[in-house]
């Protein structure tokens, strides 16, 4: 991994707040009235998304992907002048879309949703099937109170993890979306087979943190940690809608994007 990409992953929090009519736990999509979801890095900002009602919003945070990335992104005058909605995301400015296109097509027309009652079977298999793979692999203990939360540990294999989690979706892999594939066991014969410990942070009887030290997976000798956190708590502000959005037409953005991502005559690719 470069050390460029290395020290954004590193530096990276993601945000992610949900609300609904109902608790969480008891909501199904129609309960959701809106969600968001911010990445940042240590510069900023890198990509916002909130969805309310109808209605997507998104911002991309230009200065500080060019300075996570060491790159230059394109500018208006850098596009083609019909590159009108990437334009739009490229000037660091809120965009809007409606809500629903992004369960349609490239050509613009809504994909039906499968009914398949084996589904729900399979899916219970699974669920099952995980279930059991947790109890059998991996390893719990209780490592006390401190900072104010229960702690308790589970450590497994993680080639073993992986390899035993990914047999158990198998059964689910024709319903994935198209170019979604799940590795195969040849793939999985490269993961480390080293052991991983999160930690669980409970208090009160509530989950409130997860962290997972990944440093033993990384093939270095030299001591230290990198850990993957999860905080989760209740949001402190209602998701609300961005002032000034410039309404664009996905379908022409996802156009333009292929257009830019591929090589020009005589130039290399825009993005």
């Amino acid at each position: 991994m470069p050390d460029q990409l290395a020290e954004l992953l590193a530096g990276a929090r993601v945000a992610v707040s949900v609300q609904s009519k109902k608790p969480i736990q008891d909501s199904s999509g129609t309960d959701i009235t809106g969600m968001a979801m911010k990445v940042s890095g240590p510069d900023g900002d890198l990509l916002e998304y909130r969805q309310i009602g109808d209605w997507t919003y998104l911002r991309a945070g230009v200065k500080s992907l060019e300075k996570a990335t060491g790159s230059h992104l394109p500018t208006g005058d850098d596009l083609p002048p019909n590159a009108n909605e990437l334009k739009q995301v490229l000037g660091g400015g809120w965009v809007k879309m409606p809500a629903d296109s992004f369960t349609k097509n490239a050509v613009g027309k809504d994909v039906a949703p499968s009914v398949n009652p084996g589904v729900d079977a399979r899916q219970d298999k699974v669920i099952k099937g995980l279930q059991q793979l947790v109890s059998r692999e991996v390893q719990l203990k209780d490592t006390g109170f401190r900072n104010g939360a229960d702690h308790i540990t589970a450590t497994a294999s993680f080639r073993t993890l992986l390899t035993g989690l990914v047999d158990e979706l198998r059964p689910l892999a024709g319903d994935l979306p198209q170019g979604a594939e799940l590795p195969t066991s040849q793939d999985l014969k490269g993961a480390p087979d080293k052991k991983v410990t999160a930690d669980f942070a409970i208090k009160n009887g509530v989950l409130r943190e997860v962290s997972v030290d990944l440093a033993p997976l990384a093939d270095i000798t030299q001591d230290g940690t990198f850990a993957l956190v999860l905080r989760l708590g209740k949001g402190n502000q209602a998701t609300t809608v961005p002032d000034q959005a410039t309404q664009i037409d996905p379908d022409s953005l996802a156009q333009q994007l292929l257009q830019g991502l591929a090589p020009q005559p005589g130039s290399g690719p825009l993005l």
